[in-house]
C-alpha cells in the first residue's frame, strides 16, 4: 500500500476514533449520569470500542509496514486514551 495513504487512513481512523470518545464522554455520559439515559452509553460505548480497536489494529499495520517506530506507536496508543490526544497524530508523526 501507498506509504502516503497508510499515514493518511492512520490518522483519518484516529480522529474518527477521537470523536467517539468525546461523543462517549461529553455526550453519552451525561445522558446516562444526569438523565439516566443508559441506553446512550451503551450504543455509543460499543461504537467507541470498535474503533478503538480498529485504531489500534490500523497502528500495528503501520508498524509493520515500518512506518513508525515502535516507540512511536507506544505513543500514539498513550494518546489514543487521553480525551482530544488523537488530534495530535500528525503533529507527533511529524516530529518522527
Amino acid at each position: 500500500m501507498n506509504k502516503t495513504k497508510t499515514i493518511k487512513n492512520l490518522i483519518l481512523t484516529g480522529h474518527v476514533e477521537g470523536i467517539s470518545y468525546l461523543i462517549l464522554l461529553f455526550i453519552a455520559m451525561p445522558l446516562k449520569y444526569a438523565f439516566e439515559i443508559p441506553d446512550a452509553v451503551r450504543h455509543i460505548g460499543m461504537l467507541h470500542g470498535i474503533l478503538f480497536v480498529l485504531f489500534i489494529i490500523v497502528i500495528l499495520f503501520v508498524l509493520i509496514e515500518k512506518l513508525i517506530t515502535v516507540k512511536t506507536a507506544f505513543v500514539l496508543f498513550i494518546i489514543s486514551l487521553i480525551p482530544f490526544g488523537t488530534f495530535f497524530i500528525k503533529k507527533i508523526l511529524a516530529k518522527n
